[in-house]
């Protein structure tokens, strides 16, 4: 049960954020003993690879705080977030943590399978990221861009550390995610009949 909380919450934190949670394990593999990642993944700890990883990083976290440019950032970032979720779910619950240390016992077979749910995982929290985002720069005029940024990649960055040393609290998170999402769906399905009702009162004068 750990593994697979551990790579649920690296998944969704790359929903966020794609390069955060691969960062951090390459970090965290490469330089201490919190994380061993199996043989498959251990190029996640190459030098050139968290490199690559920190100049990606770099760019995302400046992009995703401009307004329109952050739009265009979500576009680009729908193929390279649930891609980097499914990396992050196969390598975090496959690999052994200071909390799991015999993952091999949960995915013994069928490797492809934690992949596919880090996409699924993924691909959801990028949706719904990419779907608020507009809301905000709307109500705001676009200065809310940069405080949701920075506190997505706050969440995405501490969502990591959590999946990897306190797996368990990741089922509060998700639990948070779940609640936001029946809510934002009900905030637009609310502006929406107040636009309509807007619309309907101008027709009538």
């Amino acid at each position: 049960m750990l593994e697979v909380l551990t790579g649920s919450g690296l998944a969704a934190s790359a929903g966020l954020n794609a390069y955060i949670p691969l960062l951090l394990m390459g970090v965290l593999a490469r330089y201490t003993d919190l994380i061993e990642l199996p043989s498959g993944w251990q190029w996640l700890g190459n030098g050139w690879v968290l490199l690559i990883l920190a100049v990606l990083l770099a760019v995302e976290v400046v992009a995703d705080k401009v307004p329109v440019v952050d739009h265009v950032n979500d576009v680009v970032q729908t193929v390279v977030r649930p891609t980097a979720g499914g990396l992050a779910f196969g390598a975090g619950s496959s690999s052994e943590t200071v909390t799991v240390s015999d993952p091999d016992t949960f995915f013994s077979s069928h490797q492809w399978v934690p992949v596919v749910v880090g996409v699924l995982i993924a691909l959801g929290v990028h949706l719904l990221k990419s779907a608020a985002r507009p809301v905000i720069n709307a109500t705001t005029a676009g200065f809310g861009a940069p405080v949701a940024s920075t506190a997505e990649d706050a969440t995405s960055a501490v969502m990591s550390v959590v999946a990897i040393l306190l797996p368990v609290l990741v089922l509060a998170f998700l639990l948070g995610l779940v609640a936001f999402l029946f809510w934002f769906l009900r905030r637009r399905r609310s502006r929406r009949r107040e636009r309509q009702a807007a619309r309907a009162a101008g027709f009538r004068v």
